[in-house]
């Protein structure tokens, strides 16, 4: 599939390539002299008529703002909680998974470069409007959909639509994210999440700046947003060799984030496999992670969870006071749950998560 790394606004002339069933207006835009101005995330595109956002999803026409990707996901599946990764919330629960195309960063190490990279028009999309995600929910017996695999800033307006039937209904929204989104959006929408895992890539600016294509603060924001509105958070942190398993910045982020009151936030240190525009880059060293894990145990972090490496044991959820193993999980199956009540069976310290 052909790529072409996105360095910002681009041309996209008019609806053409997309079904106008799948647009809808965007409530997060202001008009200027200039054009339309869009007010979802930081990149706060600058769009001039036919012009489509670095993500690929919002569309200036009309002197308005569209999203085109509305109902047409790309993917949809059933997973494991687990696998996105959350280890404190429902465990052992299934989760109704949408992505659409397109993405506000351009991450070098992407995974799933070939659907967040591209525009919908590029791609074999899904009918799927917002009430028909939530009934396929519970049809197949799912505690939660999970709004994940590409960003789904980028497809906020379709994201939120959903959650808000999805509550309606008893069902738990769950967004899995790159944290890179404006804090009006975010707020509004945080009022019908239940939980999150957000991507902090790295500690460093430079690296957002240069790797991911983004920065750093706004990601830092959402974290703080979403613990004030009382959503349930994880972080995961790849550790790229080289790049981000620096552990000087390792500790500076362990240090800050339980400065901030996120000590029983479980944090995932992701094992880096080569990809997309780092193919020449190594598999993250096993002694890397444990080093990592270290850094953050000693900083306070009760919750520190090593991943991508199979058999390790090392994503066993632990009591923090009497070190009894609590969760046990096999690959994204958890085989034993000593959680009683939300708290330790065997000490009863109270464990931090949804249960």
């Amino acid at each position: 599939m052909p790529f072409q790394k996105p360095t910002g606004p681009g041309e996209d002339a008019g609806f053409a390539g997309n079904d106008p069933k799948y647009c809808r207006e965007s409530p997060w835009y202001q008009s200027e002299p200039d054009g339309i101005r869009c007010t979802l995330c930081p990149h706060h595109c600058l769009l001039k008529e036919g012009m489509t956002g670095q993500c690929k999803t919002h569309l200036a026409k009309d002197g308005k703002l569209f999203t085109v990707t509305y109902g047409n996901p790309c993917s949809a599946h059933i997973d494991p909680v687990e696998k996105k990764p959350l280890f404190h919330f429902l465990p052992a629960s299934s989760c109704f998974s949408v992505a659409t195309a397109g993405c506000n960063l351009s991450c070098s190490n992407c995974q799933n470069w070939e659907i967040s990279q591209q525009g919908p028009a590029s791609l074999t999309h899904i009918d799927l409007i917002p009430a028909k995600v939530v009934e396929a929910a519970i049809s197949h017996g799912c505690a939660s959909i999970a709004y994940t695999y590409t960003e789904p800033t980028v497809f906020y307006e379709y994201m939120a639509d959903t959650a808000k039937i999805a509550r309606s209904r008893g069902i738990k929204n769950l967004m899995i994210s790159n944290g890179y989104i404006n804090q009006s959006p975010l707020r509004k929408l945080a009022g019908y999440l239940d939980a999150a895992n957000i991507d902090l890539k790295s500690f460093s600016a430079e690296n957002y700046k240069n790797i991911f294509g983004g920065h750093l603060k706004p990601v830092l924001d959402t974290l703080q947003t979403l613990k004030e509105a009382g959503v349930w958070l994880e972080i995961t942190n790849l550790l790229i060799p080289g790049l981000t398993d620096d552990s000087g910045e390792i500790a500076r982020m362990c240090a800050w984030l339980v400065s901030r009151g996120f000590a029983d936030t479980p944090l995932h240190f992701s094992r880096f496999h080569p990809t997309y525009h780092l193919l020449n880059y190594k598999v993250t060293p096993f002694q890397t992670l444990e080093t990592a894990r270290d850094i953050a145990t000693k900083a306070g972090i009760r919750y520190v969870y090593t991943g991508n490496v199979s058999g390790s044991g090392k994503e066993d959820t632990v009591c923090p006071t009497c070190r009894s193993i609590l969760v046990k999980r096999s690959g994204f199956s958890v085989t034993t749950n000593e959680i009683v009540n939300g708290a330790c069976r065997f000490c009863g310290t109270a464990i931090a998560g949804i249960w």
